[in-house]
């Protein structure tokens, strides 16, 4: 058995955020972590490692210096690394990168008692859609939202959470799960992981180790390929400084009907 974890490295949005000309983010100017929720599935991963022994395979789709991603990931305790990186495959959308990463799982390969985990959702996208369009492209049962994992034999137990209480589904693997945040807390790297991680193998998945996969058509990758077109992207206004008003008397009332009349609101 092994799981592969689908992960993303993601703009840091507490900090300043950038914009390109052509409405994408400008990642090169912008401090980056791991996607919060990609974390969750990578701590559920590890769980189930510890429970019955098997891989875990950690991928993402970036640019180079996505690795150092991928070996802190693997520090954490998943034994193998793939980076899905090319110029081909840059600026995709959620269609087009689902594309990819359905071929690069399919590449490494999808057996009976496997699974793939994606965290919900990317925080600079808030999409949801990567995840469930790659089970659909590589054909596999999907359960979303996971808030409780448990495996039995072939089977996956699921407890997925519902905007007004959960459901509990039971699935065969293969399949493929999305994982939130109220599902468990990511561990830490350990300082043996941190030695071992370069001793793991990370292995580089370009342009020309998937270009003749079904799922890679130039038509369909990219920039180009992708039928999601940014109208504007823009960053917001700084919000100015707002005023406090303590009381709960007329005095008050009177205060703030005289700010609001003279600013011509009222």
């Amino acid at each position: 058995m092994k799981i592969i974890v689908c992960v993303k490295q993601v703009p840091d949005t507490s900090g300043k955020v950038a914009v390109n000309p052509d409405g994408t983010l400008n990642r090169a100017s912008m401090q980056t972590i791991t996607n919060p929720d990609d974390m969750n599935a990578v701590e559920a991963a590890l769980k189930l490692k510890d429970e019955t022994g098997c891989k875990v395979i950690v991928v993402t789709m970036g640019p180079p210096p996505a690795a150092s991603m991928l070996r802190e990931l693997m520090a954490m305790g998943a034994d193998e690394g793939v980076l899905v990186s090319a110029r081909e495959f840059g600026g995709s959308d959620t269609y087009a990168t689902s594309q990819i990463l359905a071929a690069a799982i399919d590449t490494i390969g999808v057996e009976k008692d496997d699974v793939v985990m994606c965290g919900r959702q990317a925080i600079d996208g808030d999409t949801a859609q990567v995840g469930p369009q790659i089970a659909e492209k590589l054909g596999l049962p999907q359960v979303t939202y996971a808030a409780d994992i448990h495996k039995d034999g072939e089977n996956i137990t699921v407890k997925r959470m519902l905007e007004d209480g959960y459901m509990t589904i039971k699935v065969k693997t293969p399949c493929l799960l999305t994982c939130i945040k109220e599902l468990n807390n990511p561990r830490y790297m350990s300082i043996g992981g941190i030695y071992e991680t370069y001793n793991k193998p990370l292995a580089t998945f370009d342009f020309e180790k998937l270009k003749d996969h079904k799922l890679i058509d130039p038509s369909t990758i990219g920039l180009k390929g992708s039928p999601t077109n940014i109208f504007k992207s823009f960053t917001p206004p700084q919000k100015g400084a707002g005023m406090m008003l303590e009381g709960d008397g007329k005095e008050t009332c009177e205060k703030l009907a005289s700010i609001l009349a003279g600013k011509h609101i009222i």
